[in-house]
């Protein structure tokens, strides 16, 4: 299933919030997002399992929650961590 390119969009920006968040010009590399969740809150609530690849070069997947409040023109990303079977 190919995942929309807004989701892959969301996937992009979450791993440069993070890489921004912490300082590291040289963290986490995007590659795609593989699997996409939504649920309707106060805004649009997405559950994200991303691609990465580690400084190192090595292949990783991360978890990602992320709410887009269309009307405010705001996305945040509220966690990230390491997918339970990459860890």
């Amino acid at each position: 299933m190919a995942i929309n390119r807004e989701i892959q969009e969301l996937g992009r920006y979450s791993v440069k919030e993070y890489n921004r968040k912490r300082n590291d010009n040289y963290g986490l590399k995007f590659t795609e997002v593989v699997e996409a969740e939504t649920h309707v809150v106060s805004g649009i609530k997405y559950y994200l399992k991303i691609s990465v690849a580690t400084p190192t070069g090595a292949p990783k997947i991360i978890e990602v929650v992320v709410v887009v409040k269309l009307w405010l023109h705001s996305k945040q990303l509220l966690h990230i961590s390491p997918s339970p079977a990459t860890k």
